[in-house]
């Protein structure tokens, strides 16, 4: 499939810069996967449409405050986007500033704290603090990373909004943005309904923003990201599908947990590194239904979305979108997808290598 295929037009005010007032209050496009059939609710809907027997599956990684400032010691200013932190004073970095800088040149933060270049690999840096540590550092002077699209600065309301009200574990430098749209009413009403839930964990880096450059998709080579499914959330996929429930995982990224998980076909506890690649062709092993908000054009997110419920059935929902002025992006509005074709359980005309390097980490375990 060519790049090409996963483009469509957006109107620059479709752009969700700031969120609604309310969490469910935000907009809700049912698809259904198999007909195409599109249907507008809103976010607080979504209880009268799941099942007592259903289980949810969240992303709990919690976004740090990844964005810093400093200066060079040459005066020069610079702007830091940790990526991961490897240990208390040691992190891998996006650097922009008005000229690179070296691996063995210092700079400082805007509290104080120096901190030396210790290398290079491509577009990242490896960064070592001198003097205390990264979580301080950033609790001092970090900024909520944004993604680029929202062209503003952060406030200091959005270190409560671009966070799920269930986010746990540190270490994401971007949302999982389907889960800003529970807030603490709707999922005790959830609960009350007999729904389950479980809780996987994906560090989202900075890598998700960054586009497919090539033209045939299948040459694409996935970021890298961290993350975690236990012997618990495994048990309940099970559970849920030997009574008959729905597997619905809410965001892509509980996706990319879920099938790295389930690369010899039956999900497993793992732990580790994932750039696993999904695009259309892809046989889903784990989830049967979708929460996501709107993507990117050309995105590898697309292509996930795509393969999920058919490249066409996608392209048509994301036009009727535009036509009813959805917000989209991470603080827009979200889509709910379900009754996924039984084809994309059955067929798989591609594998990518990522699935290879899970295969042989599974096999080791």
């Amino acid at each position: 499939m060519r790049l090409e295929d996963f483009h469509f037009d957006l109107p620059d005010e479709l752009i969700a810069r700031y969120p609604t007032e309310q969490r469910s209050a935000s907009r809700l496009l049912c698809l259904d996967g198999q007909s195409g059939a599109v249907d507008h609710k809103h976010f607080y809907d979504l209880v009268d449409l799941l099942h007592p027997d259903d289980l949810l599956v969240f992303n709990n990684t919690r976004v740090i405050p990844a964005r810093l400032f400093g200066q060079k010691v040459t005066g020069g200013k610079l702007e830091i986007l940790i990526e991961r932190l490897d240990s208390d004073v040691e992190a891998i970095a996006h650097i922009r500033s008005n000229r690179t800088p070296k691996p063995g040149s210092h700079f400082v933060l805007e509290n104080g704290f120096k901190v030396l270049i210790t290398g290079r690999k491509e577009a990242l840096f490896s960064l070592q603090l001198q003097e205390g540590d990264w979580q301080t550092a950033m609790i001092a002077v970090g900024h909520m990373p944004l993604p680029p699209y929202i062209d503003r600065a952060d406030e200091l309301s959005d270190k409560e909004r671009y966070q799920t009200v269930y986010s746990k574990v540190d270490g994401a430098v971007a949302a999982p943005t389907a889960g800003l749209h529970f807030d603490d009413e709707l999922l005790e009403k959830i609960r009350s309904k007999g729904v389950d839930s479980a809780f996987v964990t994906l560090h989202v880096g900075a890598g998700t923003f960054s586009p497919v450059r090539v033209e045939n998709i299948t040459e694409h080579k996935m970021h890298s990201e961290w993350f975690e499914v236990s012997q618990e959330v495994c048990d309940k996929v099970n559970a849920t599908r030997a009574k008959g429930g729905r597997v619905i995982a809410v965001g892509t990224t509980s996706v990319r947990c879920l099938e790295s998980a389930s690369i010899d076909g039956s999900i497993k506890p793992h732990m580790g590194e994932t750039d696993i690649f999904i695009y259309p062709g892809y046989q889903f092993r784990s989830v049967d239904a979708l929460i996501t908000n709107f993507h990117l054009p050309e995105s590898t997110l697309m292509m996930l979305v795509s393969a999920f419920a058919g490249k066409d059935h996608i392209m048509n929902a994301y036009a009727e979108a535009v036509r009813e002025h959805y917000r989209f992006f991470s603080y827009g509005d979200s889509m709910f997808i379900h009754q996924i074709k039984t084809e994309s359980r059955l067929i798989q005309t591609s594998r990518s290598a990522s699935e290879d390097s899970l295969r042989e980490t599974h096999n080791a375990i």
